[in-house]
């Protein structure tokens, strides 16, 4: 009678794999961590960039700055996307202020998780230049 050789496993070399796919588990879960963390800091820096953008084209139209965030995505058509509007967008937080004068305005963009969903918290104003706010 033939013997035909093993069948399955050994219970070493499936401890063998599953060291060895925890291993690669270990090393590619904070580089994908890291990978969201940095694209959402990219994300807020660029809806600051589609809110100045969107400030500016409302000025053109209406002489001077939106009151709100919801101002601009209430416009036919709106200015920015609705989610933007409502103030969050991708792990940030949005709070928009318009000054007294109607002719100047802050947007700031907050982490909603810091340390999670962003560590840097980024800022634009009338001039158009988004930067790290402290």
């Amino acid at each position: 009678m033939k013997r035909l050789g093993k069948r399955g496993f050994t219970l070493v070399e499936i401890m063998i794999v599953v060291a060895i796919i925890a291993l690669l588990a270990a090393i590619a879960i904070p580089n994908l961590l890291r990978a969201r963390h940095n694209a959402n800091e990219a994300a807020a820096q660029a809806s600051l960039r589609t809110i100045s953008t969107a400030c500016e084209s409302y000025l053109g139209a209406n002489n001077e700055y939106p009151g709100t965030l919801a101002t601009l995505g209430s416009e036919t058509p709106p200015y920015i996307d609705s989610t933007l509007a409502a103030g969050t967008k991708q792990g940030y937080g949005f709070t928009y202020t318009r000054g007294s004068d109607k002719l100047t305005y802050k947007c700031v963009a907050a982490p909603s998780t810091p340390g999670v969903t962003g560590t840097r918290t980024f800022s634009v104003t009338e001039s158009g230049v988004v930067g790290v706010s402290s």
